[in-house]
């Protein structure tokens, strides 16, 4: 045993009333049935070491094996911020063991880099067109086809930020500039931030490296000065942004966080204001996938079905939310449960019959697409809808 010291919140950690109403929204707890792999026994393995001060054997294997989905949290009748005890357990964890290797902390502070980030990006994607990066590899790890050549943003004003972050914008930077389409359609301005913004830390508060998150909040709150609101289109970032208050505990951060929105969010407000489809436009059946940061943590998930069915035939799916399985770099160490819980997603979206999938989060895209899912962003449906 291991003598910690986890200095969680007494008041939040006694929330928890053991009801089991989470349960069923717990996406390991449904795919192992075990109790220490659910919110309700993690949290009494919490209350032990708190109590006792030594860890059992199986508290690392429980606590690294959530996704952080926090879709306990919105099923949870007590209120309980399951995700910040988490968060807190992990910063314990990994400030007090060696729960997170030297490998995955160097790998972590190289985020924060572009220049890393791009050449490393550039590297694996020419391997991958030297198919010197199996299949079976990309499969395993959910890898898209890099692309060598993004295309260039530019700022066309200041009425709203929009945040580019590190591993979306290497891979996924047509996105954001599908996102900045859409948002001038409405006739506002679009400022981008400089490299300081290269990482908000979402990553890194998942890893329990509070250190690393905490500098790479102050350097993207420093990118994006002003009073203007901070558009993001990935809703993990999304999330970690609007949680800076929390993070930091300072009123700056608070009033940082208070600026942040899912960009469907900001363009539901001004949903009147969006082009009418383009001549030609076919409305395609799409299923919705609500991302567990943008639905359980932002409670922001409406938006996207306010701006995407003005363009699109939107399916619901019958599961209330649960997980995909992609929890940030979750499906990434943990492939098989991540799979397992993605089969019952899957399942889900076969059932609305849809061909096409909206995900407002890469990961999830990332992660669904590997199970051989046609999955779009919404902004990019939408751009395609009014080009």
């Amino acid at each position: 045993m291991v003598n910690l010291s986890l200095g969680l919140d007494p008041d939040e950690l006694n929330q928890c009333v053991g009801c089991g109403l989470c349960l069923p929204h717990c996406p390991t707890w449904r795919v192992s049935g075990e109790e220490l792999h659910s919110p309700r026994g993690r949290i009494a393995l919490m209350r032990l070491v708190t109590e006792q001060g030594a860890a059992p054997d199986p508290f690392t294997e429980a606590v690294d094996g959530c996704i952080q989905c926090r879709g306990c949290e919105t099923a949870c009748p007590s209120g309980v911020h399951f995700g910040h005890l988490m968060e807190g357990t992990r910063s314990a964890l990994a400030a007090q063991t060696a729960y997170q290797p030297r490998w995955r902390r160097v790998a972590l502070a190289g985020l924060g880099s572009r220049l890393i980030v791009q050449a490393g990006s550039r590297a694996l994607a020419v391997a991958q067109r030297l198919r010197l990066v199996p299949r079976a590899v990309s499969a395993r790890l959910g890898l898209p086809p890099i692309p060598l050549r993004q295309p260039r943003l530019r700022p066309s004003g200041d009425d709203v930020w929009l945040f580019t972050g590190c591993v979306m914008d290497a891979w996924m930077r047509s996105t954001h500039a599908a996102a900045q389409q859409v948002v001038e359609s409405t006739g506002a301005g679009v400022a981008l931030p400089d490299r300081r913004a290269n990482c908000c830390g979402a990553l890194h508060v998942h890893a329990g490296l509070t250190s690393q998150a905490k500098r790479r909040a102050l350097r993207t709150m420093s990118a994006m000065p002003g009073d203007a609101p901070i558009l993001v289109d990935s809703a993990g970032c999304g999330a970690q942004l609007k949680e800076y208050g929390h993070l930091l505990g300072t009123e700056e951060a608070h009033r940082f966080s208070s600026r942040v929105l899912d960009v469907h969010q900001w363009l539901a407000a001004r949903v009147d204001d969006l082009p009418p489809p383009r001549p030609g436009h076919v409305r395609a059946t799409v299923a919705v996938q609500d991302p567990c940061h943008l639905r359980h943590v932002q409670r922001a998930h409406l938006g996207v079905r306010t701006v995407l069915g003005r363009y699109a035939e939107l399916r619901e799916l019958d599961d209330e939310g649960l997980c995909c399985g992609a929890g940030g770099a979750f499906a990434v160490e943990h492939p098989e449960r991540a799979r397992e819980v993605r089969d019952r997603k899957v399942a889900a979206i076969a059932r609305t019959g849809a061909g096409t999938v909206a995900s407002a989060n890469p990961g999830c895209l990332l992660h669904l697409r590997a199970a051989g899912l046609d999955v779009r962003h919404p902004v990019d449906l939408i751009a395609e809808a009014i080009a």
